[in-house]
């Protein structure tokens, strides 16, 4: 199954120059968050294939402007064929607003998943905006990640853990792909395609 994740970062060369037959071949669209809801509208329309989304800190328009024919999937667990995904969007909180948690409210939305955590056996991929504490993420408050997600990786060891927030073009040489434990960790910053069945090499 070929994966398009998404984060951040609008592609000039899907927006601006879609072409027929762009996305060939992909079964399956995530954004990790902060992206345009009218381009992940657009993407859905012409992919014809389905869109899943978390919230970044900056979607506060989403209540106002939801991206049509796509799916929420914060604080819940997506199953695409047979595939089990769970959305947690937002930030580390720095500022007042919507889409953005201490470390110990994102503790607290893990902690009301864990029924269904349960009832699902687990999971086969996370998505979140923001990276984990320690891997992947900045200094800042701002791009500081979740201490939350790392038991929850070493809990539930999914095959993917997809995030954004963390741009690539920082200066902070942050990968695209690494590998935590038996987890392979993918920056979604823009766009990046992978196989399921065979994860990229990091």
């Amino acid at each position: 199954m070929k994966i398009m994740v998404m984060a951040d970062v609008e592609s000039s060369y899907i927006w601006d120059h879609y072409q027929p037959g762009m996305f060939r071949g992909i079964d399956l669209i995530i954004s990790c968050g902060d992206l345009n809801p009218q381009y992940l509208s657009f993407v859905e329309t012409f992919a014809n294939v389905p869109l899943l989304y978390v919230h970044g800190n900056h979607d506060e328009k989403y209540s106002r402007i939801p991206p049509e024919g796509c799916e929420c999937i914060d604080d819940k667990i997506y199953v695409h064929e047979g595939i089990r995904i769970l959305g947690l969007g937002g930030s580390m909180r720095y500022r007042p607003g919507l889409h953005q948690y201490t470390e110990q409210e994102m503790q607290s939305r893990i902690r009301r998943m864990h029924r269904k955590l349960k009832k699902s056996s687990g999971i086969d991929i996370l998505v979140t905006h923001a990276p984990m504490l320690g891997f992947h993420d900045g200094e800042d408050t701002c791009h500081k990640g979740f201490a939350a997600f790392e038991p929850l990786l070493t809990e539930y060891q999914p095959r993917f853990f997809l995030h954004g927030h963390v741009h690539m073009n920082y200066g902070l040489r942050t990968p695209r792909v690494s590998q935590f434990q038996q987890t392979t960790v993918i920056n979604g910053y823009r766009t990046y395609t992978f196989d399921y069945e065979n994860p990229p090499e990091k």
